[in-house]
């Protein structure tokens, strides 16, 4: 194994990586942004307004992603364990 190969592997799992967390992440920036835009109209600085939706929220997301991100995550192991059959690795 070269080192460019270590290095194909390592950017396609950063990129799977990033891509898999990114509608997570996504809709957690989301929520969180309309939490504090209601927080500042509201002044209401309860903490558990804070956590509550946004937990609701990623866990829903969560439920509605998880086809995706597996997908993603199983293209990223076929790849490297088809590199590792033909001997590219």
């Amino acid at each position: 194994m070269d080192t460019a190969s270590a290095y194909d592997i390592l950017r396609m799992t950063i990129d799977t990586i990033l891509l898999a967390c990114a509608p997570i992440l996504a809709v957690a920036l989301l929520v969180g942004l309309i939490i504090s835009f209601i927080q500042a109209l509201t002044q209401i600085q309860e903490m558990t307004l804070t956590f509550v939706p946004k937990i609701v929220a990623i866990f829903g997301a969560l439920a509605l992603t998880l086809p995706f991100i597996f997908g993603t995550l199983t293209r990223l192991s076929d790849r490297v364990f088809d590199l590792i059959v033909s001997g590219g690795v």
